[in-house]
């Protein structure tokens, strides 16, 4: 047997079979694709019944992305964007590049309803701690001001905990926000570009507390067993994120974009986001939440404004914030 022969005719059916294999690109933020995410557990469950293969291409943080969806337009090679929430959509649905998309069942709190977009998981925006280290947490932005406590937030130009924490606070306190900002112009030592560099650093011991979420001190408990962290509650009340997914008009691979969309309100991929993405499932599914997030702060107060208004108050929302902190 010609072995040149047969090494020449397996490579050529590989090729043939990877040419065959169609590639659905997914657009997302750097820790869904990290490998503690919920992106290589993602890639895996969708791979193993679409026929296809996933590749992820990260872009920083929530708010980045569709400032990249923006600059490469009609372009772009992406098939479906999973990451940008509800302070966004709006923005989103505007240029043009987001196809319509078929409605999934949901468990959210709130009503969802948006042609374009499915929501894959949501939760509260809070300051986390350390209770070792802080004996007494604040219970409201005015507490937090006036202590000694230092904190690292997210930019809201790229990270949508960042837009999420300016219009937290817009929305709590209306025209009395830009002395909010002001008086905790002090406390903030520092502002990363996304969730994942802010987060890195408390855990390093490099800040006081943290801008993240409430279930954020779940992952610590359930991964880690480590009961040490806690979310501030706010008597203002909490300021809501609903993660969603879309799907880009340019799209090659329709079809398996529209699959990937209903797989991410899968049982199975719902699971998973659930313990990697650390957040609630948009939908929950049938064994319930994990051991653990019995213990999470409760809001006593919900707060979310509507994707039109949100994209209202983004940019004078940002504005105070800048002009607060560049003083």
């Amino acid at each position: 047997m010609n072995t040149k022969l047969l090494a020449a005719g397996l490579a050529c059916i590989a090729s043939q079979a990877a040419a065959e294999t169609p590639t659905l690109t997914v657009l997302t933020y750097d820790s869904f694709t990290s490998e503690w995410g919920p992106g290589p557990a993602i890639e895996k469950g969708f791979e193993a019944s679409c026929g296809c293969d996933v590749k992820f291409i990260s872009a920083g943080d929530g708010a980045a992305l569709l400032a990249r969806v923006k600059l490469e337009g009609k372009d772009s090679k992406a098939d479906v964007v999973v990451g940008l929430d509800t302070n966004l959509t709006a923005d989103a649905s505007a240029t043009g590049l987001f196809a319509p998309v078929a409605a999934q069942p949901n468990s959210l709190p709130v009503p969802f309803s948006d042609a374009n977009f499915i929501p894959f998981d949501w939760g509260y925006f809070a300051f986390v701690y350390d209770k070792t280290k802080v004996a007494v947490a604040p219970t409201s932005f005015a507490e937090l001001a006036a202590s000694d406590l230092k904190v690292v937030i997210e930019d809201p130009r790229s990270s949508t905990p960042g837009l999420g924490l300016v219009l937290w606070v817009k929305d709590a306190y209306g025209d009395k926000a830009p002395q909010i900002w002001a008086d905790l112009a002090d406390n903030i030592i520092t502002v990363t570009p996304g969730w994942s560099e802010a987060y890195g650093m408390f855990t390093e011991g490099q800040a006081d507390m943290v801008l993240s979420y409430t279930t954020s001190p779940a992952y610590h408990l359930i991964a880690e067993q480590d009961d040490t962290k806690a979310a501030a509650a706010f008597t203002e009340g909490h300021y809501m994120q609903v993660e969603v997914a879309g799907k880009l008009a340019s799209s090659q691979q329709p079809a398996l974009a529209d699959q990937f969309l209903a797989y991410l309100t899968s049982d199975a991929a719902q699971s998973v986001l659930i313990t990697t993405n650390w957040m609630y499932p948009a939908k929950t599914p049938a064994e319930g939440l994990p051991k653990g997030f019995e213990t999470l702060v409760q809001p006593a107060k919900s707060l979310l404004m509507t994707a039109a208004d949100a994209e209202a108050a983004r940019a004078p929302a940002i504005a105070e914030w800048q002009a607060a902190l560049s003083k």
